[in-house]
């Protein structure tokens, strides 16, 4: 029987982290559970059993029953009749085995019916789903907008929602609209307050909404008359239950086909606030998209791991003049590539969910008492690394994943333009990574001031010292000058006070830190378990190596004059 985690080595290694055993500490809160709920670990140890028997069940539903319906929900899609979404019914049998299996709610407290479990497991599953079908992934993963309401919605709020979400009811998050798309400051949707039935009431239009027919929808409105500008925007809960939202249409779209991404039209729907009013976009939103894009690196992650499984099992059984293609080094020089940049995108996407657990469980405690100064001090450290790492996670391996489906086409040759092999929907799915919850054009504006200010650079000089096994000392040596080499491009880029030029050259900027963060993670890897990633370190500090230089040449020789032969 296929299992999309116990197949794949390199997961287990990731959820035996040693950070996780912080992680655990704080999310079981010294394991008080295990005297109220049989189910809760009683240790760490216990923990992690928990969490590596989800992850198996997670990997035995995707390989046994989701990727078997990939191929006939991309056929199929989504259907919209009466206003209303009607899955694919392959993905009706997904949503059944996930639901009967119990993986929804998995972050939530146990007392809303929940599992409880850190990000960094979750993100696994979300990982693992994604590697079987990237369309079904979004629908089940965005379970995750429950973070938002349970961080900033009140007790009744929870009590409510959380546990229709723990038994399997889908969620949507509607900020998109026609006029307003990465300027998300633009949106119009008008909430008006209905004072005789002490409730809030929406109109307007949404587009591009995942999952749009959700039962349960976050909405980003605005509720402040006059008002143009994100100060004007709050969060609302909308339940479909409640009635007054459409399904216009159902988008036709070039991939991710059984997920339904909508139009809908809010008619006088009846919603209630979320948080508190006029911070919607200022930190409601920006909590959300956290989320969210750290949901699509997993997404990418995913996708990188389906491109390799087949460009690989394809390398093996071609043959052409009288041996298989992977004997090829055109042909072996592209899986290696493919491995390597799936490696170390792992490595950053669970180095991020790892201090995206620690800052939130400590988030979650200061709301039960009072954080000790150490814990304060934590929290703001791990805060500050997870809004670094989260933009260089989904920006790197969305732009990854679209490089690893292409090269997994390469490698099928003509007959990966063929409809009936696998890699062209992972071709297809992959596209939409780098471009939604934010382009990486969008990921840089995020990360540049964090290659500006010196954080990245600080964070490189820390994995520095970090000890290195010693056959591995030489990769080391070429890390710290990648780093030498990112310091003297940020620093003339910078002397040179000319903020056009800042943003022409940013992402190469950005691109430099993110090779040599993930090249140091790697080799942190590598240290620990040589059999699993030795050979991607090789093959990924060559790669990034270059990528080094070629951004650093561009650089240092670029004059802020030449701006204008750019200029259309």
């Amino acid at each position: 029987m296929a299992n999309f985690y116990t197949e794949h080595p390199e997961l287990k290694f990731h959820l035996n982290n040693p950070m996780m055993e912080r992680i655990c500490e704080l999310k079981e809160r010294g394991y008080k559970d295990k005297d109220e709920y049989d189910y809760a670990p009683q240790d760490y140890a216990d923990a992690i059993d928990s969490y590596d028997r989800v992850l198996e069940i997670t990997g035995e539903i995707t390989g046994e029953v989701i990727a078997a319906n990939a191929e006939g929900v991309d056929e199929e899609g989504p259907h919209c009749a009466n206003g209303r979404v009607e899955y694919a019914s392959g993905t009706k049998e997904n949503l059944d085995a996930m639901v009967k299996a119990g993986l929804n709610g998995m972050t939530m407290p146990r007392r809303f019916g929940g599992l409880n479990f850190p990000i960094t497991p979750y993100t696994m599953c979300a990982e693992i789903v994604a590697a079987a079908d990237a369309g079904f992934g979004n629908i089940w993963s965005l379970q995750d907008c429950i973070e938002t309401l349970y961080e900033f919605g009140n007790e009744d709020q929870h009590s409510r929602f959380i546990p229709r979400i723990c038994a399997g009811e889908t969620m949507s998050m509607d900020l998109t609209e026609p006029d307003a798309g990465s300027d998300l400051q633009s949106v119009m949707l008008k909430a008006t307050y209905d004072e005789a039935n002490n409730c809030w009431r929406l109109n307007g239009v949404k587009r591009f909404i995942t999952n749009g027919d959700a039962n349960l929808h976050l909405v980003l409105a605005r509720s402040e008359e006059g008002t143009h500008d994100g100060r004007g925007l709050s969060m609302f809960i909308y339940d479909k239950n409640d009635g007054g939202v459409d399904v216009r249409r159902i988008e036709n779209k070039l991939g991710i086909h059984g997920s339904p991404t909508c139009e809908l039209v809010y008619k006088n729907a009846k919603a209630e606030l979320c948080g508190d009013r006029k911070l919607g976009l200022i930190k409601y939103v920006m909590a959300l998209m956290n989320g969210a894009r750290l949901g699509i690196a997993a997404q990418s992650v995913g996708l990188s791991q389906a491109a390799y499984n087949e460009a690989l099992a394809y390398a093996k059984d071609r043959k052409q003049f009288g041996k298989a293609i992977i004997e090829f080094p055109a042909v072996y020089d592209m899986l290696a590539t493919i491995k390597a940049k799936l490696d170390a995108g792992r490595a950053l996407l669970y180095q991020t969910a790892r201090y995206v657990d620690i800052y939130k469980a400590l988030d979650d405690i200061a709301r039960e008492r009072k954080l000790t100064p150490e814990e304060r001090q934590e929290q703001k450290r791990y805060a500050k690394l997870a809004d670094s790492f989260t933009p260089l996670a989904k920006g790197m391996n969305s732009e990854y994943a679209n490089q690893n489906a292409y090269d997994c086409i390469q490698v099928h040759g003509g007959s990966g333009f063929m409809m009936e092999y696998a890699c062209q929907r992972i071709y297809r799915d992959a596209r939409i990574t780098s471009i939604y919850e934010g382009t990486t054009q969008l990921q840089t504006v995020a990360a540049i001031r964090y290659v500006t200010n010196g954080a990245y650079a600080a964070t490189l000089h820390e994995y520095e010292q970090i000890p290195c096994a010693p056959e591995f000392e030489g990769y080391l040596n070429r890390i710290k000058e990648m780093t030498r080499k990112l310091e003297a491009c940020t620093n003339a880029v910078k002397e040179a006070q000319n903020q056009e030029l800042l943003d022409f050259v940013a992402r190469r900027l950005y691109e430099m830190a993110a090779v040599n963060v993930m090249s140091h993670l790697l080799l942190q890897d590598a240290t620990k378990a040589p059999e699993l990633f030795a050979q991607s370190l090789n093959v990924y500090v060559n790669y990034a190596e270059a990528e080094v230089e070629k951004h650093f040449n561009f650089i240092r020789k670029f004059k802020a004059e030449e701006l204008d032969n750019y200029r259309k």
